[in-house]
């Protein structure tokens, strides 16, 4: 099992669920994070610290194309192991629905 973030991160990025992590497998894009599914030693210390609810185990159903966007861009994003500014306006993209296709961006984010 790992832990993989979703959908619900897009925009909002609130990042308080780095530096909980034992393992530093966060990863940053321009506009989400993502979890290195080879890294994450399943310990849950994440999940319910993101106040989007973006992050659950691969378990859960329909979240195996996040698995895949996860590591895709775990591999191409740099690592992040402090928690960083949110984007300003990320409270108002907290409950939009079908951002990954209005919003994502395949663009690194800082670390």
């Amino acid at each position: 099992m790992t832990y993989v973030v979703t959908e619900n991160c897009i925009k909002c990025k609130y990042m308080d669920c780095v530096e909980v992590c034992p393992v530093d497998c966060f990863y940053v894009g321009e506009n989400m994070l993502v979890i290195h599914p080879d890294e994450c030693i399943d310990c849950g210390v994440c999940e319910p610290e993101c106040p989007a609810e973006a992050i659950l185990p691969d378990t859960e159903s329909d979240v195996e194309k996040w698995v895949e966007l996860n590591r895709e861009y775990a591999e191409k994003w740099p690592n992040i192991t402090r928690k960083g500014e949110s984007p300003a306006d990320a409270d108002e993209f907290k409950d939009v629905p079908g951002k990954m296709e209005k919003y994502f961006s395949p663009e690194p984010g800082a670390e």
